[in-house]
């Protein structure tokens, strides 16, 4: 190789592989550069080698809207308007009305006294004629706000005619007395009557005495219930 075997001369031989020899250089030179272009080098920028390497999880505290719910979704209720029916629904505890106490219902079985009842006698006429059978009613009366009970018993009724001076001259219960067992509830203000015919004559108790028909004049009835006496009604016998 280094002494040329040829017809040209030597040094043509030396230019030629001095040319290949350079080309040969160039493409070495080239082909390293491209090599070394490719291949990465191992000797990185610290900030790349930081943000290119593996998450860390991060130390810094939660903020505050992480840790307290949103308050955005609670529903605050809004204070009622003054005169509203929410506000005037409650009234305060001081200004609040007791509840009225109802008070017990009467009982109808406790008896009816003297001063709860009344004893009237209505005549069908303000007058009759003497000797004729007029007829009469003896009323009792509930006079009293509440019921109660009462024994109406024909023996305890009685009606009495009585002359101007107050003498008894005819009694319902002196020649016909009755027996019944009548024991009602009177409700307040109720009335009760018990019709009677009059026989026109005088009597007395236990009907012994003879009887007679009364002459005319001004007289009275009266009506009784066992120990309550009514008040006199006015009653005119003529001739």
């Amino acid at each position: 190789m280094l002494h040329p075997v040829g017809d040209l001369p030597a040094g043509v031989y030396w230019r030629r592989r001095a040319l290949v020899l350079g080309i040969a250089a160039s493409l070495l030179g080239g082909g390293g550069w491209l090599v070394a272009s490719t291949v990465p080098t191992t000797e990185t920028d610290p900030q790349v080698a930081a943000s290119s390497g593996p998450a860390q999880p991060s130390l810094e505290a939660p903020s505050l809207e992480q840790v307290v719910p949103s308050l955005a979704s609670v529903q605050t209720p809004a204070a009622p308007e003054e005169g509203s029916a929410t506000a005037s629904a409650a009234p305060p505890a001081e200004e609040t009305a007791a509840a009225p106490v109802t008070a017990a219902a009467p009982d109808p079985g406790q008896p009816c006294t003297d001063d709860m009842v009344a004893v009237d006698v209505l005549p069908g006429a303000p007058q009759a004629t003497v000797g004729s059978k007029p007829t009469m009613t003896l009323v009792v009366t509930n006079v009293s706000g509440v019921p109660c009970t009462r024994s109406l018993d024909a023996g305890l009724r009685e009606i009495v005619l009585l002359d101007g001076a107050g003498a008894r001259v005819w009694g319902s219960n002196d020649c016909f007395p009755e027996v019944s067992s009548d024991a009602r509830v009177l409700a307040a203000g109720e009335a009760v009557g018990f019709p009677l015919q009059w026989g026109g004559l005088t009597s007395e108790p236990a009907c012994t005495a003879p009887r007679s028909a009364p002459p005319a004049g001004a007289y009275s009835l009266q009506g009784r219930l066992d120990t309550k006496v009514g008040d006199p009604t006015p009653f005119t016998l003529v001739a």
